[in-house]
């Protein structure tokens, strides 16, 4: 294990995250909150610059770099950024608990969009921005956007990437990894710079289009308002965020393939067809459920499209209390909370790729059981699905399900129902947000002890990472005495 490298480069990331926390100034200054609102963030940057210059000041003497090294900087980065970035909710007061700093903040970085606040009202517009801020950061990536923006780290840029961006398979759109960053975050910055646009024509006041933009770039769902998008009644919102939220949950590396080879190849890919395919399936299955519940029949559209937009791309964006619908809707709900959105997107879950391979395996599995001699080929995208790719998929899903289980058991101490312990765990570990019962859209997350908070926030980190980061940072193999 070359520690070296690993305090170097997790210097150098916490250094770009206090320039980071520069916006929130500005935005503090916008709206005069004199020092009260500044305080926090100069506080908190010259705490996190200090802290990366003391880990980065020395170069280290062996720059070796491998994939144990790349897992273990992208989980202590995260750990240290939900940290670092809890500081100015405390040194503003905006909340008093470390444990519940530490929640929101990794709730904002890891895009999952689950809050212990109440009161939005009473809370500065800096410390508003700054907490949906992080899930833009989050969104794609936070090391990926240093990769993007900051000198070459020799060979490190492939193993971290491979670390943090989510799906069973990595894929490049460039030859060298940091312009393939640099490429990705233009796109992404693109489209959120759009979408702020696109809200304020609708008549949305433009510092909540840059919230709710950011909110819906990262897939994570903090709002300005405490009745999230139902607060605007527009139709146009909510459409224009619905689309929004689908388009961030699309793989990124398919816009690239759309914009600089052939927009054919976007429509191509079969994992879009499921995502797309899934979406419609739950629309309509909700809106059958759903129709002796509702007079207008564009209402009712509206509200589903934007429900299940929200939920499968685990954005947690709402416009109605799902709590209230019937069994067998919040139940499809659920199902897409675990799905989640594609590869290579900024939405959490399972992901697409893996849920398609998950079924094909099963069902090639039933045919060469009715069929032992036959020679059945599995493909996806296109390609011929190896048992390698297939093994490991699997094996990701049988440490989700033990993990799962584990913060299951730590949330139930302090949960009032089980249903509130299951969903909030579904909703934490597949980055989405509201759950049901306590945790659902018209709650929040405040009544948990903080132990069960903290295992959220740890399971949150987790599943933005896609676990095995984690649990090689927690690996006493990983660190070898001597």
């Amino acid at each position: 294990m070359n520690r070296g490298i690993i305090r170097y480069t997790l210097g150098r990331i916490l250094c770009f995250t206090a320039l980071l926390m520069a916006p929130s100034l500005i935005v503090a200054l916008i709206y005069n909150e004199g020092w009260p609102g500044l305080f926090p963030f100069l506080l908190s940057m010259l705490a996190t610059g200090l802290t990366g210059f003391a880990l980065c000041f020395r170069q280290p003497a062996k720059k070796d770099f491998y994939a144990r090294e790349g897992f273990v900087i992208v989980a202590l980065s995260w750990l240290s950024l939900s940290f670092f970035g809890s500081l100015p909710f405390l040194l503003s007061g905006t909340i008093n608990s470390p444990i519940n700093a530490f929640f929101e903040t990794a709730s904002g970085f890891t895009t999952t969009g689950s809050s212990i606040l109440i009161n939005l009202g009473s809370i500065s517009h800096s410390i508003i921005w700054w907490r949906s801020f992080t899930h833009l950061i989050g969104g794609m990536g936070v090391l990926v956007f240093a990769l993007a923006v900051m000198p070459k780290i020799e060979s490190a840029d492939v193993f971290i990437m491979r670390a943090e961006v989510p799906g069973p398979i990595f894929g490049k759109v460039q030859a060298r990894l940091s312009s393939t960053a640099r490429i990705l975050y233009i796109i992404y910055l693109s489209m959120t710079a759009i979408l702020v646009i696109l809200l304020a024509l609708g008549g949305m006041p433009i510092f909540d289009s840059f919230i709710h933009a950011f909110g819906a770039a990262g897939t994570g769902g903090f709002s300005s308002r405490a009745n999230s998008i139902a607060y605007y009644s527009s139709p146009y919102i909510q459409y224009v965020l619905g689309i929004a939220m689908i388009m961030f949950g699309i793989n990124f590396n398919l816009y690239y393939a759309a914009l600089f080879h052939n927009i054919r190849n976007f429509f191509k890919s079969e994992e879009l067809r499921w995502y797309l395919g899934i979406i419609g399936a739950a629309m309509l299955l909700i809106c059958i459920n759903l129709s002796p519940m509702y007079d207008s029949v564009s209402l009712l559209i509206r509200n589903v499209f934007f429900t299940v937009s929200a939920i499968i791309t685990t954005t947690g964006f709402s416009v109605t209390d799902f709590n209230h619908w019937p069994v067998f809707s919040r139940v499809v709900l659920l199902l897409l909370m675990f799905i989640g959105g594609m590869a290579g997107s900024t939405a959490g879950g399972l992901k697409i790729s893996r849920v398609v391979i998950y079924i094909k395996s099963t069902l090639h599995e039933l045919r060469r059981r009715i069929s032992p001699n036959r020679r059945l080929p599995m493909s996806f995208e296109h390609k011929s699905l190896g048992d390698e790719l297939v093994r490991q998929t699997h094996f990701y899903l049988s440490t989700y399900i033990f993990v799962f289980i584990g913060i299951m058991f730590i949330t139930a101490i302090s949960a009032p129902t089980f249903i509130t312990a299951f969903s909030a765990v579904a909703a934490t570990f597949n980055n989405i947000g509201p759950g049901l019962d306590m945790v659902g859209p018209a709650g929040n997350y405040e009544g948990l002890n903080d132990l069960s908070t903290f295992a959220l926030s740890i399971g949150m980190i987790m599943g933005r990472l896609e676990i095995f980061p984690v649990l090689v940072l927690l690996s006493p193999r990983t660190w070898p005495r001597g």
